[in-house]
């Protein structure tokens, strides 16, 4: 019988969409993920940014953006090949990233504010 590697696994089955919800058990996101119930547990303790709600009993609720986040880890380990430390540095880089990129569409977005003003101020003069 072959053994299953991650890749071999991942290849073989898409991952099912992820339903509108507000909150995801552990169970469901093991199944929308690919990914068992102990490795969510393990990737909560080496990924900073994975932070499950817990409420009465410990029991743990992953919200959509960590659903997304879990696919993401996964995609670098499994099908990347990614170490959890390379996965990890990747994560921070992407936020590092993420952040520039807002930072520039701030600052996009004031430049536009001022150059339509400045267009508006123009069109005032012309038409008085």
């Amino acid at each position: 019988m072959p053994i299953e590697t991650p890749e071999s696994v991942s290849a073989a089955t898409a991952l099912p969409p992820i339903p509108a919800k507000r909150y995801f058990s552990i169970g469901e996101v093991s199944e929308l993920c690919g990914v068992k119930a102990h490795v969510l547990r393990y990737w909560e303790q080496e990924f900073s940014q994975l932070k499950p709600v817990k409420r009465s009993g410990n029991r743990r609720y992953y919200q959509h953006h960590e659903v997304l986040l879990v696919r993401k880890i996964r995609h670098l380990l499994y099908e990347e090949g990614f170490t959890i430390s390379g996965a990890r540095n990747r994560l921070g880089e992407a936020a590092i990233q993420d952040q520039e990129n807002a930072i520039a569409a701030e600052q996009a977005r004031v430049l536009l504010l001022e150059l339509r003003a400045e267009v508006e101020a123009t069109l005032g003069v012309l038409r008085g």
